[in-house]
């Protein structure tokens, strides 16, 4: 039995657990280190520790809840959030780029998954998916796409190690990159004035609309992330299920990432300025928790097939970028902040967006923010097609 199972103790830990995470993040002597072992990682990694040595119970009601409530009112809240309208003005080269990029990772998913799935566990294509996910949208899709399949909480253990291995490898690739973009930007023939373009149009967004949180729009944040989180898992308990991918809490997912993006088209979606996102970050972190605390260690050990499998995805993926960068004349830094937008998510995509236009960070955000419009929907199309190339 688990030292703290009371269902408010449960989550009162995880909570702290999260607040505490963030607050060593913020120490400037340990910067260096969570750049490449971001918070993310952690909030699944110590719940799962917890949980194996017994300080947390690895099944709970609370876990439950929170992934059948949590996890739909966080797409909202972040999806709303978005402002869809600024990303459709970031330019047809960019969204093509961005594209390109999520079209090799899921070739490539699908591909080596064929190659290598008699290495692989008995239902990893479940793993794929997820992965995925994140590597088209971020954690967010990761969660979305796992919850909404039923991936084995055991298999994520393996899944988050690729995430972080391969994925943060590849960032330090594409930031050792930065310093050849001009000789690749000239052999291409590139045209940078659409950079400048995307600086004018970013530079300024955030900072001319951010404000201090008030109570009503706490209360209207809350109220439409819980009501129309709440009635899309009620829908989705209509909807018809289509193969082995989408169930009622598959449908509810795309429900609510629908919603979300239906809303940002409306003026909801100032309530960004307010803090919207940063609540439904909240959320999706509190949800990370409890899968990593239903997680098993023994899990991990399943790492390094699913390793080989995530270089080959992010082969498949760069060369689509320097295709696209050759045939479209793509900026340097346009492929490398997307790629860093579906890899890295928007934690990582302004800091590599930086490195090549110190001005240009909201462009890495908005197209991390693309990335998660459309990651579910990928990973959850990946994850159908590799089940049926499963035996």
């Amino acid at each position: 039995m688990a030292y703290v199972s009371d269902t408010t103790a449960v989550l009162a830990y995880l909570i702290v657990l999260i607040a505490a995470i963030h607050q060593l993040a913020e120490q400037r002597f340990l910067a260096v280190f969570f750049r490449f072992f971001p918070p993310a990682i952690w909030v699944y990694f110590l719940p799962m520790l917890s949980s194996n040595l017994g300080i947390i119970p690895q099944s709970h009601a609370l876990y439950d809840w929170i992934r059948t409530y949590l996890l739909p009112t966080a797409l909202i809240l972040m999806l709303f959030s978005a402002n869809v309208p600024a990303l459709a003005r970031l330019g047809g080269k960019a969204v093509l780029t961005m594209f390109i990029g999520s079209a090799g990772i899921a070739l490539g998913a699908i591909l080596s998954f064929g190659l290598l799935h008699p290495l692989l566990p008995q239902g990893a294509w479940k793993g794929i998916g997820p992965l995925v996910g994140s590597w088209v949208g971020g954690g967010a899709n990761m969660v979305a796409v796992s919850t909404s399949i039923g991936t084995p909480d055991s298999m994520l253990g393996p899944i988050i190690v690729v995430d972080t291995v391969v994925g943060y490898g590849w960032m330090g690739v594409v930031i050792a990159l930065s310093v050849l973009q001009d000789r690749l930007d000239a052999s291409n023939k590139v045209d940078r004035t659409i950079i400048d373009q995307l600086n004018k149009r970013m530079a300024t967004l955030d900072a001319a609309n951010r404000r201090p949180i008030k109570f009503l729009d706490l209360l209207t944040i809350v109220g439409i992330g819980f009501g129309l989180g709440h009635a899309m898992v009620q829908f989705g308990r209509y909807m018809p299920e289509l193969g082995a991918v989408l169930n009622a809490f598959g449908w509810a997912v795309i429900l609510a990432t629908a919603a979300g993006i239906a809303l940002s088209f409306t003026s909801i979606s100032n309530l960004e300025y307010a803090g919207a996102g940063i609540i439904g970050n909240f959320f999706f972190y509190l949800l990370l928790t409890t899968i990593g605390a239903r997680a098993d260690v023994a899990g991990i050990l399943d790492a390094p097939t699913f390793l080989f499998l995530g270089v080959i995805i992010i082969a498949f993926h760069a060369a689509g970028l320097f295709l696209a960068g050759r045939y479209l004349k793509s900026p340097m830094f346009l492929m490398a902040t997307a790629s860093q937008a579906n890899i890295g998510g928007p934690v990582t995509a302004p800091i590599v967006a930086t490195v090549y236009q110190s001005s240009l960070a909201p462009v890495g955000l908005l197209m991390a923010v693309l990335g998660n419009i459309i990651g579910t929907f990928v990973g959850l199309g990946v994850a159908q097609v590799c089940y049926w190339i499963s035996p």
